[in-house]
């Protein structure tokens, strides 16, 4: 054999073991998954968690990466990502696209499901609604994961709903821009990742939301009350573009849903089980944390129950059936 040809014969040889060497790695799939919230809130790590398992279930061959903090796409962009293929998958808090559809805004309907026990039996109820919508966008739902029932944070004594006439109140959906409205303060949208920004240069001085969001957001350097009115319980809803789903194989589609499954099991547990726990991390700052008083609850629940009625009207149909469907 010649030199020539002996060194060919190498080259071809390195050549193939190159390509075997290849074919793994060019056998795995990475997605991306953009969430609005902190690497350190719940949400965010369960999602890494359910990233991991997703990735041991298929031996590497599907790699989830989780974007938390907006850090690829602010929380109102994220949907649209998911829609067109920017993003494999996303979480988004359901709601902030009520405007889009009101059964995306049936978990903010105050005192319509404030126990975690009644809320999961409303995103049962409502799912199917939510899951109809979405496929018609070319997206597909994983799973759900609740944040901590709602109080009310303020720099002031806060008696009555009268008390809150005035104050610039932070919103983030439909039903909060109206409570807001009813109460007769101004509503500001802000989104979670830009809240304590807003806290601090004052463009907020009151809001709505759960006791991990107020913790995330350090309102004790800011804020001096948490009223502990238990108004309802959002959620979060993980879904995947339908072609990237359909793209994989079937052993990869079958450990992403396994994995979704008890994702949003583990998910629902840690929520309930930390909701106290941030409760007490917001007093051992310093803030007030304070049941509503008679009135108040009592004007609270005179919004609920109109904010009740103008989504019945908005929701049609549909909404009527997964009202019914719940109230079961």
């Amino acid at each position: 054999m010649t030199l020539k040809s002996t060194c060919l014969a190498w080259l071809a040889t390195v050549a193939v073991t190159g390509l075997a060497l290849t074919g793994p790695a060019m056998a795995q799939t990475k997605w991306n998954l953009p969430a609005a919230y902190p690497a350190t809130n719940y949400h965010s790590e369960n999602l890494v968690w359910f990233a991991e398992e997703v990735k041991k279930a298929t031996d590497g061959k599907l790699e989830i990466t989780v974007h938390a903090g907006a850090s690829l796409f602010k929380a109102p962009e994220i949907k649209r990502a998911v829609a067109t293929g920017q993003a494999q998958m996303g979480e988004v808090l359901i709601s902030i696209h009520e405007n889009e559809d009101p059964v995306f805004g049936l978990d903010t309907i105050p005192f319509l499901a404030s126990s975690f026990a009644d809320s999961y039996k409303l995103w049962l109820a409502q799912k199917p609604a939510v899951a109809k919508k979405l496929e018609g966008q070319g997206i597909m739902v994983l799973y759900s994961v609740a944040w901590g029932p709602q109080g009310i944070y303020s720099k002031k004594d806060i008696n009555t709903v009268d008390d809150m006439k005035g104050l610039k109140m932070r919103a983030y959906n439909v039903g909060t821009t109206r409570i807001a409205e009813l109460v007769g303060a101004q509503a500001v949208t802000v989104q979670a990742a830009e809240l304590p920004q807003a806290l601090a240069t004052g463009v907020v001085n009151a809001f709505m939301t759960s006791g991990s969001t107020g913790y995330d957001s350090k309102v004790w350097e800011t804020m001096t009350h948490w009223y502990d009115v238990q108004g309802w319980i959002p959620k979060n809803v993980v879904m995947v573009n339908k072609a990237a789903f359909a793209g994989l194989p079937k052993e990869q589609q079958d450990a992403l849903l396994k994995a979704a499954e008890a994702a949003e099991a583990r998910g629902w547990k840690i929520a309930e089980e930390k909701a106290q726990w941030y409760v007490e991390q917001l007093q051992a700052k310093g803030l007030k944390v304070v049941p509503p008083g008679a009135e108040l609850k009592a004007g609270l629940k005179k919004i609920g129950d109109q904010l009740t009625e103008d989504w019945t009207k908005r929701a049609g149909d549909t909404g009527a059936e997964v009202l019914a469907t719940y109230r079961k």
